[in-house]
């Protein structure tokens, strides 16, 4: 079991600011929560080292640089032991566009999110998942037709 971290106001603010811009200044990430530069740096330096904050990305438009599609692959496997998994593991980390990967619970084993280009780049792509992977039940895709929302920020509990 994951242990949680207790936050408090301030260290909410600094994360829903960093969820914004993690360009962010410290200086200006203080200025609008209302702390000192430096004591400032130390919370995000103790969240960091928490491990709250894993990293700093830059969010790309994937329209943009081609990547117009969203696919959710529902996988049904035969097996559930240590060697497939292994395997399975070792395939989807191959696999660039695989963007998510989720052991579900219910009759969907595993859950993929893949961004493509389109239907045939998603082919090539599960000729390679269904190639690599031994004793699928089941692929199933499923392809959005739009995103209506996505976001990357967390919210704070209430």
């Amino acid at each position: 079991m994951v242990k949680t971290v207790e936050l408090d106001t301030k260290d909410w603010a600094i994360l829903a600011l960093l969820q914004q811009d993690a360009s962010l200044s410290v200086q200006a990430i203080a200025d609008k929560v209302g702390l000192s530069t430096n004591p400032c740096w130390r919370r995000i330096k103790l969240l960091e080292e928490a491990g709250v904050i894993t990293q700093r990305v830059a969010l790309v438009d994937a329209a943009k640089l081609g990547f117009t599609t969203s696919v959710f692959v529902a996988i049904r496997t035969r097996r559930h032991d240590a060697e497939w998994l292994s395997a399975f593991d070792n395939a989807i980390a191959g696999i660039e566009e695989i963007a998510e990967c989720h052991r579900m619970a219910g009759d969907i084993d595993y859950m993929l999110k893949l961004r493509v280009r389109d239907i045939a780049d998603y082919d090539r792509i599960y000729q390679r998942l269904i190639k690599r992977i031994p004793d699928l039940a089941d692929v199933t895709a499923s392809f959005s037709m739009e995103e209506m929302k996505s976001t990357t920020a967390l919210p704070r509990p209430s």
